[in-house]
């Protein structure tokens, strides 16, 4: 018999997420003492512990992984997951055109909603920006910035574009991908500016699958200033956020197979920790992935500051560390800067880079 110490460390999974396996009635320990109520396992429940947590991170609903988990028969379990994902397949198709009329009525292409779309002004907003980024603890630098040079106060008369890109693979995703979206830098504005921003993130997507099928990828944050909006595409694990008002908000979610499942709520903070795919994106710019980007519209006010990371600063600095520096008064470069200063306090075990944007 296994302690659930010595089964979590077996399994790959944490006692917690052990003991809510048990709770949901997926997994009970084999003997409960009666008296201090520790749970103990035999070796024979190590496969199932695994397959309850692999089908938890597929997003596979309570009932459906009971079945799964207790049919004998390994065919019979393979039949019964493919007959689930085909429907959810199934499901999502459905839903895809609904969902595309819905989008179109609302971006103003149905009459009968005009009235709900604002105008974009177009007045010049007055930026000024910096950057940060570096190598970190290794062997390649593949995070890129832009703009690549330093923006100091001044006034513009088109749009301003802003992004940062974590590449994987080798070097030259993440600038690929920049180098297709630098087209929007400075451009007039734009009677479509979202769509604009959402045709240049495609074109950046071709670019990169362009190159040769093993030569990695990228993710993507851009943030668009037109005229008084901002505008965020993203794909990826990389962030935006923004400061206003002294308070920090984040404005992008990480596109991670967990990252999903907590959203839904099908899976704990404790068990993605312990999740084998929890580094995993299911959307990047890459050959073969999902590439289409989250979108995003929001005011841009005097006084804002917008801060885009790579996962190289936000997955090393606590949360309310990042917000301390975030929300530190400076300049642009000041603040970029700090968050230099305090990723190298913190050991930089990654490529990191940041932007930071004041309006």
């Amino acid at each position: 018999m296994l302690t659930i110490g010595e089964f979590a460390r077996a399994t790959g999974l944490t006692a917690k997420a052990l003991r809510l396996y048990d709770d949901l009635g997926l997994l009970a320990p084999a003997d409960v003492d009666a008296h201090t109520g520790y749970r103990r396992y035999t070796p024979d429940q190590v496969d199932r512990a695994r397959l309850v947590a692999r089908l938890r991170s597929a997003g596979v609903p309570l009932k459906r992984i009971a079945t799964i988990v207790e049919l004998d028969d390994r065919e019979a379990a393979a039949a019964e997951l493919l007959s689930y994902w085909r429907q959810v397949e199934a499901d999502t198709a459905s839903a895809r055109q609904v969902v595309a009329t819905l989008v179109s009525q609302m971006r103003g292409h149905d009459p009968t909603m005009d009235n709900r779309i604002e105008p974009i002004t177009t007045h010049a907003p007055s930026v000024r920006s910096a950057h940060r980024a570096g190598r970190g603890g290794r062997s390649l630098d593949l995070d890129r910035v832009y703009p690549r040079e330093h923006r100091v106060a001044a006034q513009v008369t088109g749009q301003r574009l802003f992004a940062v890109a974590d590449g994987y693979g080798d070097d030259g995703a993440a600038d690929t991908a920049l180098d297709a979206l630098a087209a929007l830098d400075d451009a007039e504005a734009h009677t479509d500016p979202l769509g604009a921003l959402d045709e240049a993130v495609g074109r950046a997507a071709e670019a990169v699958a362009g190159r040769s099928a093993d030569a990695g990828g990228t993710t993507l944050t851009a943030l668009l200033l037109a005229g008084d909006r901002a505008l965020v595409a993203h794909v990826g694990d990389s962030r935006a956020y923004v400061v206003r008002d002294g308070g920090l908000e984040r404005l992008t979610r990480d596109h991670t197979v967990v990252q999903s499942l907590i959203d839904e709520g099908r899976l704990t903070d404790d068990e993605a920790r312990s999740d084998p795919d929890r580094n995993l994106l299911n959307r990047a710019l890459a050959p073969g992935s999902p590439t289409a980007p989250d979108l995003s519209v929001r005011s841009s006010l005097p006084g804002d500051r917008f801060v885009l990371t790579t996962d190289g600063v936000h997955s090393v600095l606590e949360p309310r560390h990042l917000a301390e520096v975030l929300l530190t008064p400076g300049t642009p470069d000041d603040v970029a800067a700090a968050v230099e200063a305090a990723v190298l306090a913190a050991g930089a075990p990654d490529n990191y880079g940041v932007v930071v944007v004041d309006v």
